[in-house]
């Protein structure tokens, strides 16, 4: 599945250096769900076994220096867009970076309709969820950060009824829920910048599996202006995978 999936992949040569910022949040769930420390811990790890990447960590929101010189911020936390949020995030989007939200990272709360308009869908707290079998069903439009994808099986979270406007977006992945089709992968353009947003993320175990790796890897090299292939040799190591 995993040679499947990274079929076509083009060779990138010439890398040129990238700076990724983990942003991660205090753990506000029970064991393997919500981890956001962990998870920073392990992908400032595995980013950084890339060929001319600089990976640090940053708690709540980046510092300053770190909007100045990312090229992409990667959010798995509670979201907020609270305080300098939105003033921070817009200059920083206006000059070509590139914003990565993760699961819960969605969240605007009182906000939500701000944030929405700058990630495509926000949550206002007060949404639908549901734990358990999650089957993706991928766009038939060409993206390259869904190549060789239809479909894709994930134990996880899905969310619904977000805040913001779907007819906005670059659906990439939908679950059913409630009978419709709605959407759990996506990208949307903020003038120079680029956002891409995973709702998949709630379990630990989701960061392992090899296939939405692949898309979560693609998704940040996409959001920094890169060839989606940059990040295939961090697809296996550590991954849970069978022969």
């Amino acid at each position: 599945e995993v040679t499947a999936a990274l079929a076509g992949s083009e060779e990138v040569r010439a890398a040129r250096p990238l700076s990724i910022v983990l942003v991660d949040g205090e753990k506000d769930h029970g064991p393997g769900e919500h981890d956001y420390p962990a998870w920073r811990n392990r992908w400032v790890q595995l980013l950084a076994a890339a060929e001319q990447v600089t990976v640090t960590p940053a708690r709540e929101f980046p510092s300053q220096e770190q909007l100045e010189t990312a090229d992409v911020l990667v959010f798995f936390q509670r979201g907020s867009f609270a305080d300098r949020r939105p003033q921070a995030m817009d200059a920083f989007l206006a000059r070509g970076g590139g914003a990565v939200y993760i699961h819960w990272a969605v969240d605007g709360r009182d906000r939500a309709g701000e944030f929405s308009r700058r990630i495509g869908l926000a949550s206002d707290s007060a949404i639908s969820f549901r734990h358990g079998p999650l089957e993706l069903a991928f766009s038939d439009r060409e993206h390259p950060i869904i190549r060789n994808f239809s479909k894709v099986a994930l134990h996880d979270e899905s969310y619904w009824k977000l805040i913001g406007n779907p007819a906005g977006l670059d659906v990439l992945a939908t679950s059913l829920e409630d009978g419709e089709p709605t959407p759990q992968l996506w990208t949307k353009e903020v003038g120079e910048g680029r956002v891409f947003v995973s709702i998949p993320g709630h379990y630990s175990w989701t960061f392992d599996d090899p296939l939405f790796r692949i898309l979560l890897l693609r998704g940040i090299a996409w959001a920094a202006h890169e060839p989606v292939d940059r990040f295939n040799a961090l697809v296996t190591p550590g991954a849970r995978m069978s022969r």
